[in-house]
């Protein structure tokens, strides 16, 4: 490591992988933009999905300021967050062999919706069970993980496979494996990981392509604005009651 400070040594290479997002991942954002585009259009719902930490960029999307009303989560209990204990727990669950069916089974998705699955690593069954089942429906699925993993890590899966060879679109998020930016000598482990901050700004990316891109069709985005500015919450109210058959979070 350099001598500059670890706080900016960290803002340093989150900068780096965010400009290498932009830069490399140009193409698949927009055509995932595009897609979610079209499914709007085409009245299909969307969803998210991410287990762990990587939940934590599923629901920067659900209902909050700025973002697109439509997007729902597509919770897996046990895994959503570091909420459950013990906390190993929703580790484990993402190794479990049928688990993704059983969600599935029992979720609103349908063929013409469209399904963000977000995983790191893209190795454990949960992830890749649930791309493999989502598209068997019908359902257009979106994977942002780091390609990198399957190049250096062996698959969780039955298969042998990783999310990425069960998507429509796939999302590199660019993160090195083990997702730890720094080291020092006299710290026993890599550490700073930058997964959250690169993945939630990659998918926020593609809302913004969405958005822009139903405008430019014609179509007013469904939007939601802050709570905490004026008319705020009735300008959500009136967004939510026109698109309430394709809002999940509300019931």
């Amino acid at each position: 490591m350099s001598d500059r400070a670890p706080a900016g040594q960290f803002l340093d290479a989150a900068i780096d992988l965010l400009r290498r997002v932009r830069d490399e991942e140009a193409d698949s954002i927009k055509a995932a933009g595009t897609l979610l585009a079209d499914t709007v259009e085409d009245g299909g719902r969307l969803f998210a999905f991410g287990a762990g930490h990587s939940s934590l960029a599923a629901q920067d999307l659900v209902y909050r300021a700025g973002g697109l009303a439509l997007m729902n989560l597509l919770a897996v209990p046990g895994v959503v967050g570091v909420d459950v204990m013990p906390a190993p727990l929703g580790s484990a669950l993402e190794r479990v062999d049928g688990l993704a069916s059983a969600v599935l089974d029992s979720s609103p998705l349908r063929a013409g919706d469209a399904l963000l699955i977000i995983s790191l690593s893209g190795r454990n069954a949960l992830p890749v069970e649930m791309a493999m089942k989502a598209r068997a429906l019908g359902v257009r699925v979106i994977g942002v993980t780091s390609v990198a993993y399957a190049a250096e890590t062996t698959s969780r899966h039955s298969s042998g496979t990783y999310l990425k060879d069960h998507c429509d679109l796939v999302l590199d998020s660019k993160i090195a494996v083990g997702d730890a930016e720094l080291t020092l000598d006299n710290v026993p482990a890599p550490f700073a990981p930058a997964s959250t901050v690169v993945t939630s700004a990659l998918l926020q990316a593609v809302m913004a392509t969405t958005a822009a891109t139903l405008a430019d069709r014609g179509l007013e985005p469904p939007l939601l604005r802050s709570g905490n500015v004026d008319g705020g919450h009735d300008w959500n109210s009136r967004v939510m009651e026109r698109y309430r058959d394709r809002i999940f979070y509300r019931h």
